[in-house]
């Protein structure tokens, strides 16, 4: 059972924390820690788009969109369960984001995980 103190989701909040300054300013941000995420941002950015089609990207929640950012780079990585990838989402939409992140992340990761054959 994941705890808080979980390794592997204290590293997820990191790089959630790293990607929301990064939306702001390259200023304050560890760049190392989020370079992967950021050399994919142009299809990860196209996967957002496309699943939240009624939201431009610019629109949306700064820290909503940094979680999705991070669970759109680790469903097309392809190394951790979609399950997993999509509660940590939650977690962290619930944890650092408004009342409604939640939700718009769930209903986003599950027109994405659609649009790529995941039922």
């Amino acid at each position: 059972m994941k705890t808080a103190s979980d390794p592997r989701h204290l590293h997820r909040e990191k790089l959630v924390q790293n990607l929301y300054s990064y939306s702001f300013s390259t200023k304050g941000t560890d760049l190392k820690l989020v370079k992967e995420i950021l050399d994919k941002l142009p299809v990860i950015d196209h996967n957002i788009t496309k699943a939240a089609s009624e939201w431009p990207i610019e629109k949306i929640n700064r820290l909503d969109l940094a979680v999705l950012r991070l669970a759109v780079f680790e469903i097309l990585s392809g190394k951790t369960p979609v399950k997993v990838i999509v509660d940590e989402a939650i977690e962290l939409a619930k944890q650092y984001g408004s009342e409604k992140s939640p939700q718009f992340v769930n209903g986003a990761l599950g027109a994405i995980l659609k649009k790529h054959g995941y039922k």
